[in-house]
């Protein structure tokens, strides 16, 4: 398989959704449910029986070596889908979802999703494109992981999420700890990363957080494969 270019690999869709249409449809009717920031959702390989909809919030989707080692493989904002591929296989859950923030979000029991695509054909469509774009996802990962060095991944990342989680004045809510579990890197070696780039002006950096303060530099560094 030939993985694309960086440019095209920071084109990837990160947060994966169906069309706001589809996704009214899929769960029209769903009674409205609250989960407080730490509540799980499903835990890996649990039995899975329900596909839920963010209406609000932040759900963090974690992997779990059975060492107990965690990576984070995403985040899911407002109409993300979680849980669909355990739904709709009816296997063990591939991974952990866990509520970072006080959370509204709609489900549907496995025999729920089905009977709505069945009702709805266009949901399969929607369905497929969504899979579709998470297997992208973790191609583009992949390709990260082969070729690019922990500056380029961390920089990538923190791209990423500067346009998902940061507040009004740029800053991103997340710990050195929380970055590492994204990259599967360590806590020492991100904040190594992280210390020169604050002396370079890069980023800056405060307790539980940090704020990009030069874009261009850092794109930079993210469509770079050595770290040298």
């Amino acid at each position: 398989m030939a993985f694309a270019s960086a440019n095209d690999r920071n084109d990837l869709p990160r947060l994966a959704r169906i069309d706001p249409r589809q996704f009214d449809v899929l769960f029209s009717g769903c009674k409205l449910e609250r989960y407080a920031a730490g509540q799980h959702l499903f835990v890996q390989e649990d039995a899975a029986d329900r596909i839920y909809g963010v209406m609000s919030g932040t759900v963090e989707i974690s992997i779990y070596s059975p060492g107990g080692q965690k990576l984070v493989a995403n985040i899911e904002l407002q109409r993300s889908l979680v849980g669909e591929i355990g739904a709709l296989d009816g296997r063990p859950r591939t991974a952990t979802a866990i509520c970072l923030t006080a959370c509204e979000l709609v489900s549907l029991s496995r025999a729920q999703l089905f009977d709505r695509i069945e009702k709805n054909p266009s949901l399969a469509r929607a369905m497929i494109e969504l899979l579709c774009a998470r297997l992208r996802w973790v191609s583009g990962e992949l390709g990260d992981q082969a070729f690019f060095g922990i500056q380029a991944r961390l920089a990538k990342r923190l791209v990423f999420l500067a346009g998902v989680m940061a507040d009004g004045a740029g800053w991103i809510p997340i710990s050195q700890s929380e970055l590492g579990d994204f990259l599967g890197a360590t806590r020492e070696s991100v904040n190594k990363t992280l210390n020169d780039w604050r002396n370079r002006q890069i980023i800056a950096i405060k307790r539980g957080g940090l704020r990009i303060t030069d874009t261009k530099a850092l794109t930079y560094i993210a469509e770079s494969q050595d770290d040298d």
